[in-house]
């Protein structure tokens, strides 16, 4: 009887810190919903995007990248997704494990624009009617990579409280 007793405290106590564990990801979950909530008004959203070539292939992904992904990043600022797209290259060289170069910063229209998973499919096939050539550039491109990663930002309002 003295183990069923202390079986049933532990069980009790488990399902308690279950409830609580669970409660608190919900609280968690709700703060992450209401900042994106906030983030999706319509107010930019600035997602950076790193890359690291091969050495040696650099000029090579810049091409293309120009023919094969900067004119699809064009129709989606035509539709109004996009505000700017930018790209940006260091000046200098920095540590092999900090180096990275290009950066293209792309402004949406709003989080919820950035995040929507939209199928650029149709536009690709408009603009590049062989799809054979056009799977093989960007296969290519993503080859002679060494890295890339992706990071949404925001301003810092220094001045503000």
């Amino acid at each position: 009887m003295l183990m069923q007793s202390g079986w049933m405290r532990w069980t009790g106590a488990a399902v308690f810190a279950l409830i609580i564990t669970l409660f608190a990801g919900h609280e968690v979950l709700s703060a992450r919903q209401n900042v994106m909530a906030a983030e999706t008004k319509d107010q930019p959203y600035v997602i950076e995007y790193y890359y690291k070539a091969k050495w040696g292939h650099a000029d090579e992904f810049l091409t293309l990248f120009k023919k094969n992904h900067y004119p699809v990043l064009k129709k989606e600022m035509e539709l109004g997704r996009m505000l700017k797209v930018s790209m940006a290259t260091p000046r200098y060289h920095a540590t092999e494990d900090g180096r990275w170069d290009f950066r293209v910063t792309i402004v949406f229209k709003n989080a919820a624009i950035a995040n929507d998973n939209f199928d650029s499919g149709a536009l690709i096939k408009q603009l590049y009617p062989d799809q054979e050539t056009y799977k093989k550039e960007e296969q290519r491109r993503f080859e002679i990579l060494d890295s890339h990663y992706d990071i949404p930002i925001k301003d810092v309002d220094l001045d503000g409280k």
